[in-house]
């Protein structure tokens, strides 16, 4: 049986990298399937419950204000709306119903509507998740009280590349957030965006940063950069279409994730809609789990849940319907030795 280990070092990661392919998915499938039922795949439904005027500088995201994207700033929307937009979430098969806001931190006035949302959500039987930014100590303590059980807070790249996305905010911070939410007790979604014009090596950190964590995130999102115009990203990688991330190299990256984090749901993002059906596949065959369904994620595009059906009919796969292996283990991970 394969040890969950923490105590991955980055030449391992390295090493796992430069597999040849096929011997990497092989590892990456031997993993998942020790710990998931490799036929199932989780879906989730992500709502921007507030839009735009951020007022950070992430180079790839079209809610900042510093970005020329034409995307407007909204207020947080009315619970009563939110929650007809979970109970349609849970008609259309979702397990999970994801919330974001585009906020550097949440206002303690913004509190007690997001406590009502979480309440109003959970009561429908649905998973909650939620990204508001940056948490005190005591807003997590709230979201945890309101039954919150997922905060997503990326980590986004590797430490090095880190301050060459964003500078209003530094790793530390990112870091911070996270364990402010695992010490309330509240399960951690955390991974990242490649294709912003990283090299291996970030990657390597990147996942790095996520499999040596006290403990391992529940969910690890790996996205793949949509650029979109009027964003710094976007207008840097526009004419230089070699940036994008090889389709190869983005299954590898889920497979080492895979490899290094056992029991984590890995849940292919942003960048989905515009990947092949095989891509797609290779995804699943190297340990991907999860995936948003609908039509938007936030503010950029999405498969959309005809074309989902479409391909999960064509693989053979179905909606998870049972707890995630991290949550039923609840704390009984171990630290061990390299997998064999």
């Amino acid at each position: 049986m394969n040890k969950i280990r923490m105590n991955w070092t980055r030449d391992e990661i390295a090493a796992l990298f430069d597999l040849p392919f096929t011997e990497l998915l092989f590892q990456a499938a031997t993993v998942h399937r020790e710990f998931h039922p490799p036929e199932q795949v989780q879906l989730c439904t992500l709502l921007s419950i507030k839009t735009g005027g951020c007022p950070e500088d992430c180079g790839y995201c079209s809610q900042s204000v510093k970005a020329d994207s034409g995307v407007e700033a909204t207020k947080l929307m009315d619970v009563r709306e939110v929650l007809q937009s979970a109970a349609r979430a849970k008609d259309q098969g979702s397990q999970r119903f994801c919330m974001g806001a585009a906020w550097r931190n949440p206002k303690d006035r913004d509190m007690p509507a997001i406590v009502e949302i979480v309440k109003g959500v959970r009561a429908m039987g649905l998973e909650t998740c939620m990204t508001l930014g940056m948490l005190t100590p005591k807003q997590a303590d709230m979201l945890k009280e309101a039954g919150l059980d997922y905060y997503n807070h990326n980590v986004d790249t590797g430490p090095e590349y880190y301050e060459r996305v964003i500078s209003t905010r530094n790793y530390q911070d990112r870091l911070d957030t996270l364990q402010n939410v695992r010490d309330a007790g509240i399960n951690v979604c955390s991974g990242g965006i490649v294709g912003m014009g990283e090299t291996r090596e970030d990657r390597v950190g990147f996942v790095h940063t996520l499999a040596t964590l006290e403990r391992h995130p529940e969910s690890v999102p790996v996205n793949a950069l949509v650029p979109v115009k009027g964003t710094v990203l976007g207008d840097m990688l526009a004419d230089t279409p070699l940036a994008k991330i090889d389709d190869i190299e983005f299954v590898r990256t889920v497979a080492v994730a895979r490899i290094t984090m056992p029991m984590s749901m890995v849940r292919l993002s942003a960048g989905r809609e515009s990947m092949s059906e095989a891509t797609q596949a290779l995804c699943f065959m190297a340990g991907a789990n999860s995936i948003f369904t609908g039509d938007k994620l936030l503010t950029a595009p999405n498969a959309g849940d005809d074309s989902d059906a479409a391909l999960f009919a064509k693989l053979g796969l179905t909606a998870l319907a049972q707890q995630e292996p991290m949550r039923a283990a609840g704390q009984a991970c171990r630290i061990g030795e390299p997998a064999e």
